[in-house]
C-alpha cells in the first residue's frame, strides 16, 4: 500500500518513482509504437550466440571496426561476446584490458562496490575471507536469474545500466552462464498480457529488505519497479531477481502472475543463450538477465572472473565512434 508521502507502508521509503511513458514502445497505451519496435527487435535478434562474437586484437586499443562490431551486437541483443586475440591469464593485464574496453564503449561511471578495486572491477572467485565468504558469487554454488544491482535500487538515475563479465581463468568444470536479453523478456511478458508488464512497472513491485553491511551499517529497504524507462536514454531498464528469500513482491494477483511468467520465460525461452567463458573471453551488455551454474575447481581457487558494473548505457555517450575509417 502506497502512503501519501511516497513511502511503502511497513517497508520504508521508495527511492524512485517509475513514470509510465505517455508514448513509445514501452507504453502499454501505444500499441502501434510497440508493434513496430517489437517487429524490428525480433527480426534483428540473433538465434545463436556465435552471431554476437567479436574478436579484439588489442583490448588496450580497440579499433573502430571492432567497436562498431560490438555496438552492432549490442543493438541487436543488448549484449556482445568478445574474445581477446591472445590468451591472457595475467591478472594485471586483464584488469587494464577490461577497463580500456569498457571506456571505449562509453562506460565511465562505476558502482562503488565494497569489493571493487580503484578501477571499479570486482574479482569473482571462491573466497573464504570474512569480507566475501557469505555471498554466493564468491562460492561454487549456482546463482539464479537476475540483473545486476537489483538489491541496491536508488532510482533510475543510479540504476546499473551496463556490465562486463570477463574470464581470466575458467573453472575445471561447470560455471556456465545463461543470458537473456531483458527486452526479449519484456516482449514475451507483454505478449502474454500487457497487464503483467503494468504490474511490474509499479514503483513498489519488488522490494529487498534491509540488511546489515560488513561495516555494521544498515542498508535500507530497496523498493522499485522491475521494468522502467531510462530517463537518460529512453531505453528499457530491468531490475529482477529469481531469489526466494529476502525479497518482498507486491501482494496482488497480477504481480504474482507476472513473477511466475518471468520464471517460465527464463527457463524455456529459445533466445536464452548458454555459454561457458574461456580465458580471455567476456560479455559486455546492457545489464541483461543472466545466471550461473555451480562449478568445481581442483584447488577451489582456480576460477577467476572480473565484473564491472556501470551507471552508463553502452555507446550512449556523445562523441563515441560509430563508424569505421
Amino acid at each position: 500500500m502506497q502512503a501519501e508521502d511516497g513511502a511503502v507502508e511497513g517497508r520504508g521509503r521508495a527511492t524512485g518513482i517509475s513514470v509510465h511513458p505517455v508514448l513509445g514502445p514501452f507504453s502499454t497505451t501505444d500499441e502501434a509504437a510497440y508493434r513496430a519496435w517489437r517487429e524490428a527487435k525480433l527480426a534483428a535478434h540473433p538465434t545463436d550466440p556465435s552471431e554476437l562474437l567479436v574478436d579484439i586484437a588489442d583490448p588496450l586499443a580497440p579499433t573502430l571496426a571492432e567497436l562498431a562490431a560490438i555496438e552492432a551486437a549490442i543493438a541487436r541483443a543488448d549484449m556482445c561476446l568478445y574474445r581477446f586475440a591472445a590468451d591472457r591469464t595475467d591478472e594485471g593485464h586483464a584488469r587494464r584490458a577490461v577497463s580500456a574496453l569498457a571506456a571505449a564503449c562509453g562506460l565511465t561511471r562505476f558502482e562503488k562496490h565494497r569489493s571493487a578495486g580503484p578501477d571499479g572491477l570486482v574479482a569473482i572467485e571462491v573466497a573464504e575471507d570474512a569480507h566475501r565468504s557469505g555471498f554466493i558469487p564468491y562460492s561454487t554454488r549456482p546463482i539464479g536469474w537476475h540483473t545486476d544491482g537489483y538489491y541496491a535500487y536508488e532510482g533510475p538515475e543510479r540504476a546499473i545500466r551496463a556490465m562486463v563479465l570477463h574470464c581470466v581463468r575458467p573453472a575445471a568444470e561447470g560455471g556456465v552462464n545463461a543470458l537473456l536479453d531483458h527486452e526479449i523478456a519484456y516482449i514475451r511478458l507483454r505478449d502474454r498480457d500487457p497487464a503483467l508488464v503494468e504490474a511490474l512497472m509499479r514503483p513498489d513491485a519488488m522490494a529487498i529488505p534491509p540488511s546489515v553491511e560488513e561495516d555494521g551499517s544498515v542498508r535500507d529497504w530497496a523498493i522499485g519497479p522491475v521494468f522502467e524507462v531510462d530517463p537518460a536514454t529512453g531505453g528499457l531498464l530491468m531490475r529482477y531477481t529469481a531469489r526466494k528469500r529476502h525479497i518482498v513482491w507486491a501482494d496482488d494477483s497480477l504481480t504474482r502472475a507476472a513473477v511466475t511468467a518471468l520464471e517460465e520465460i527464463c527457463a524455456t525461452d529459445p533466445l536464452v543463450f548458454r555459454l561457458r567463458l574461456d580465458a580471455g573471453q567476456g560479455v559486455i551488455c546492457n545489464n541483461v538477465l543472466h545466471d550461473r551454474t555451480a562449478f568445481g575447481d581442483e584447488s577451489h581457487s582456480t576460477r577467476l572472473l572480473y565484473r564491472l558494473r556501470s551507471y552508463d548505457r553502452l555507446f550512449a555517450s556523445p562523441g563515441l565512434a560509430r563508424t569505421t575509417t
